[in-house]
């Protein structure tokens, strides 16, 4: 019984509130809309639940009568294609790992945002991972078995390709993305020793992230709040706590990006709870200072000096031995963030000096994060009233993002236009505005 509950089907019908009945009569249902007869009954569900693949034409009443809309059917990729839950988050736990990957890959392909996940979901998945035990790796016994030589391709093809220049990075995505599937494929159906097993797990986390920046990068929030999540539960089957506190500050920044600071704030305190290596506990405070210092209350001043007194000491303290995802974390990282949260308290000169700092400081191989902190240089210089330098910065922004393939730069770049708006015939600012209409 409780491999047939497992099933995603099972999964599915479960998190809308659905019996057997109830699905067999949804399913007929569907039928009759279209003027047909589904022979569908209690016993051919079971069966469908022990593995049974349903035909295309059933899984599109399966889909009608679990109140899903029925393009979202991929006839050929059943049960894969079959959401896991009603919240849209798979909740921790001893085998939680593949069905959040496996709930990843769905919303991959099905284009549209089919769930919306909230703010109060995440903080509750937070609150979990921060008071929860590691889960125990599964034992794959079964299926056929993983080579060593195989894993360690994967590991190395992997990191080549997170690695390569940005420019470049915008043609990785498919690539990953494969790789992604086969390392749930290898988790969920191969057979690995424990030790084989924690690096499977540790570069599922590891693609899931990198999958995530891509897909938030284009814009595609759910689909990256899902591989986020993914990520974390094998971070935390890993056992990798500095991991999973990264993918939850991760999921902060999405949320703070989206003006969800409440919901931000509360994950990164979640997260620091268990975070150890100062690298990666700097970029957390950092981050929460900008969700503190944004949220425009001038009462949580002291809160955010003291985020960004702790990130300063935590940079000082962080040594060559970081995790790989917080390595790039460096001196122009904390003058950009700090500056950019006394921007929101209104420290407008001093912001300005540190936002320009530490886009000189960036190194040169890191041109998305460049375009980025161009545009915090922009809007710092039209804090100051000085709309030339403030058009030199947001064109040299733009042209840079268009060349990369950074959308979210350019949306940034975009989100500043209505200010240049009372400059429109000073230097620089109608050259820069017919760029972007361009």
């Amino acid at each position: 019984m409780e491999e047939t509950t497992r099933h995603p089907l099972a999964v599915a019908r479960l998190a809308v509130g659905m019996s057997m009945e109830e699905l067999v009569c949804g399913i007929r249902a569907a039928a009759v809309r279209r003027g047909l007869r589904s022979g569908t009954d209690v016993a051919r569900v079971r069966k469908w639940q022990r593995g049974t693949a349903p035909n295309a034409e059933s899984q599109i009443y399966i889909a009608e009568a679990l109140g899903w809309p029925a393009d979202m059917v991929r006839a050929d990729d059943w049960p894969n294609w079959l959401p896991r839950t009603a919240t849209g988050v798979i909740p921790l736990g001893d085998h939680s790992s593949v069905p959040a990957l496996r709930e990843a890959l769905r919303t991959a392909m099905d284009r549209r945002t089919f769930f919306t996940i909230s703010g109060a979901t995440l903080s509750a998945l937070a609150a979990d991972w921060a008071v929860g035990p590691t889960s125990p790796l599964a034992q794959a016994r079964d299926g056929k078995p993983i080579g060593e030589d195989f894993v360690t391709f994967l590991e190395h093809t992997s990191g080549h390709l997170s690695g390569l220049p940005t420019e470049q990075r915008q043609h990785t995505a498919a690539l990953l993305d494969a790789h992604l599937s086969t390392v749930t494929d290898l988790l969920e159906h191969g057979r690995y020793s424990p030790a084989l097993g924690l690096r499977l797990h540790t570069l599922a986390a590891s693609l899931s992230q990198t999958v995530a920046w891509h897909r938030f990068d284009l814009g595609q929030h759910t689909q990256a709040s899902q591989n986020w999540i993914a990520g974390l539960h094998n971070a935390h089957a890993a056992g990798d706590h500095d991991r999973g506190a990264g993918l939850l500050g991760d999921l902060a920044y999405q949320a703070a990006w989206r003006s969800d600071h409440t919901t931000a704030a509360g994950i990164l305190h979640h997260a620091l709870t268990r975070a150890h290596n100062p690298a990666a506990r700097c970029l957390l405070q950092l981050r929460l200072a900008r969700t503190l210092a944004a949220r425009g209350d001038r009462s949580e001043r002291r809160s955010v000096l003291r985020a960004l007194t702790a990130a300063e000491k935590h940079l000082a303290d962080a040594g060559a031995d970081r995790p790989a995802w917080c390595a790039w974390v460096s001196e122009a990282d904390l003058a950009v963030d700090s500056g950019q949260a006394l921007l929101d308290l209104g420290d407008t000169g001093r912001a300005h000096r540190l936002i320009t700092e530490g886009e000189h400081l960036l190194p040169a191989a890191r041109d998305k994060t460049r375009g980025v902190f161009l545009t915090y240089q922009a809007a710092s210089y039209l804090d100051l009233k000085e709309p030339e330098p403030a058009a030199a910065a947001a064109a040299e922004a733009l042209v840079l993002a268009r060349r990369i393939g950074a959308p979210r730069c350019i949306s940034l770049v975009n989100g500043l236009l209505p200010r240049f708006q009372p400059y429109a015939k000073a230097p620089g600012v109608p050259e820069f505005l017919e760029l972007a209409a361009a």
